[in-house]
């Protein structure tokens, strides 16, 4: 198998500018640039597939530089349905920094700063020797233009791609950069730099865009309840990303494994058909969060998250930290807690129990637990010294009702 090939295999290719571009890919050598816009202070997991093919490539003998654009990010790239709302200068450059750090630490790459030549433009020049160059009736026939024309979109906006085919073809006349690569949504952003380099320098330059990777219903991968899952452990910790790839769906793991891991052919033929013959064992989910959270924050990060989704099932709750609790239970209702009141109570007080013969019962029957202990005595008193870290009380009714307990 071919690099191409694994490539096409793993599901990695949707477009590439020319078919030469294949024994390119095979022989190595080249030079290319992935890029990201600032928009928020770290990468989030929708952002992890296309730095592993980053990686993919730099490991079949490519070199890649990781351009991070304060230029762009302070446009706004189209996104096909309404304008995006302009960040204030300083947020994005604060965003700039934190990503910069971010793609070293994590990818170790060289990152490059579109800023630094965009902001030497003046505005003639802007239009004499590069607007000149792509037609109007071009840019309007992309899809991520033509979709927002519907609803509006401003001049800075429509001249977003102009600003990024600049970019290629600066990097291009000035590291020797002849790939972009990108999402397949960025397509259009891609030809028009290709466009503008053959028709100011003659040269050829190619470009290479992956789907998207999306769960069974479309939506964009690493995101959760409308929030992205980050790649920043301190917004998004181990434990919470060892959630949501635990979870994932059965009809999509096997893609996800093919596009997010470097587990060879073999491996990943091998855990489908033991996924196919056992999915209730999860072995697939398994090793997709065990090779994203070893990739990208270690091995004992991984196994530190193992070890808290384990304690959280046993009930075991004593010294784990609060925020992996509240995150394992978010969703779940709170309820005040009185320092003082009786069990009995406190449990009727906070709407657990409908009674105090309801709560007695479930208390009699070993049906109430405190923090992963059962409650045998109506007559308790509540005191914060039994929270966790003083803060926290996991109350459960029966086996599967839970509540976060918070005292006054």
């Amino acid at each position: 198998m071919t690099f191409y090939e694994e490539l096409q295999w793993r599901g990695l290719i949707n477009q590439i500018s020319d078919e030469k571009l294949i024994e390119k890919l095979n022989a190595g050598g080249m030079t290319f640039y992935i890029g990201t816009d600032p928009t928020a202070g770290s990468l989030h997991l929708g952002h992890y597939s296309s730095f592993l093919i980053t990686k993919r490539l730099q490991k079949a003998g490519h070199h890649p530089l990781l351009l991070v654009g304060l230029a762009t990010g302070l446009i706004g790239d189209p996104r096909g349905t309404v304008e995006r709302e302009l960040q204030q200068k300083e947020e994005v450059m604060r965003n700039y920094e934190s990503l910069r750090a971010q793609v070293e630490n994590l990818f170790g790459f060289e990152v490059v700063n579109n800023y630094d030549w965009i902001k030497e433009l003046n505005v003639i020049d802007y239009f004499r020797n590069y607007g000149k160059y792509i037609n109007v009736g071009y840019m309007l026939s992309k899809d991520h233009v033509r979709r927002q024309m519907e609803t509006g979109i401003s001049y800075a906006e429509f001249s977003y791609m102009l600003i990024q085919a600049i970019d290629f073809k600066h990097l291009h006349e000035t590291r020797g950069v002849d790939l972009q690569v990108a999402g397949s949504d960025q397509w259009g952003n891609i030809t028009t730099g290709i466009e503008l380099i053959r028709k100011t320098t003659g040269d050829e330059v190619f470009g290479l865009t992956m789907p998207l990777v999306t769960d069974s219903q479309g939506n964009k991968f690493g995101k959760s309840e409308g929030n992205a899952l980050w790649l920043d452990k301190q917004r998004t910790s181990p434990y919470e990303l060892y959630q949501f790839l635990i979870n994932s769906e059965d009809s999509q793991v096997i893609t996800y494994l093919k596009r997010l891991t470097f587990l060879t052919p073999d491996e990943i033929l091998a855990i489908e058909a033991e996924h196919t013959e056992h999915p209730e064992k999860r072995i697939a989910q398994e090793a997709l969060a065990r090779e994203i959270i070893t990739d990208l924050h270690g091995r004992e990060e991984y196994e530190h998250a193992v070890d808290i989704s384990r304690k959280l099932f046993a009930g075991e709750y004593v010294g784990l930290d609060l925020r992996d609790i509240r995150s394992a239970f978010r969703g779940t209702p709170q309820v005040q807690m009185k320092e003082g009141m009786p069990l009995v109570d406190a449990l009727v007080d906070a709407g657990i129990c409908s009674s105090k013969r309801e709560a007695r019962e479930f208390i009699g029957n070993g049906a109430i637990s405190l923090n992963g202990e059962v409650q045998k005595n109506p007559a308790v008193e509540l005191a914060r010294s039994m929270a966790l870290q003083g803060e926290l009380l996991i109350i459960r009714r029966g086996k599967k009702k839970f509540y976060l307990g918070l005292f006054e």
